[in-house]
């Protein structure tokens, strides 16, 4: 979801970079791809050992969640995502979200987004249970493959992080990958096809 359906990466990006300039810190390119499709346990902890903040995960968490929930209803969807999702579902394909966000904030960022939110047909979050790894581990994409009753090696994943590609891989799927501009395309080697934008997939590959 977050940097593929919808532009929450920007937002974290601005709240994170504002944290760290409080101790005269910067919130580089390096450090962004590092915490890309992480929980946000794990994005405060690299933040913090990194750049060596003065701040627990807790603390840091806390300065953070002050700045991002007010902007979390404003994130706008990429081009082309919701589009790609109203023609699977004219087609009946089955889909679901496999987000590490806590449920609490994925309510919160998709809040104005409900009327093509009803396509899918289930939500997997990165506080679920039953996930005992995130990303880069397989864990949530089988979960979610398990809930829709298919087959890993007929799901098709769209990701656009490093973490995310590489948790769909060794779940045994096909992976599409949409990275931001700031990543190296080169990393993303593995994947199935690496796009500059939704709007470049071409869903006839799969529905036809």
């Amino acid at each position: 979801m977050d940097g593929l359906l919808l532009d929450t990466e920007s937002l974290n990006e601005r709240v994170n970079g504002e944290i760290v300039e409080r101790y005269g810190k910067s919130f580089t390119s390096d450090i962004k791809i590092a915490i890309a499709g992480t929980t946000a346990v794990n994005s405060a902890q690299t933040i913090i050992k990194t750049l060596e903040i003065p701040l627990t995960i807790e603390e840091y968490l806390g300065e953070r969640n002050k700045l991002l929930y007010p902007l979390y209803p404003t994130a706008k969807t990429f081009p082309g995502a919701v589009e790609l999702v109203q023609h699977l579902a004219q087609y009946n394909i089955p889909q679901a979200i496999a987000s590490s966000s806590s449920r609490k904030n994925f309510e919160m960022k998709t809040v104005n987004h409900q009327d093509w939110l009803k396509y899918f047909e289930l939500f997997t979050l990165g506080d679920d249970p039953e996930i005992k790894q995130g990303k880069p581990a397989p864990d949530i994409f089988l979960l979610t493959a398990q809930r829709l009753n298919a087959q890993p090696e007929n799901c098709l994943v769209f990701e656009d992080s490093l973490s995310g590609m590489e948790a769909a891989i060794a779940a045994g799927m096909t992976v599409v990958v949409i990275p931001d501009p700031v990543f190296d395309k080169k990393m993303f080697t593995a994947a199935d096809m690496v796009l500059n934008s939704m709007t470049e997939f071409d869903p006839q590959m799969i529905t036809s």
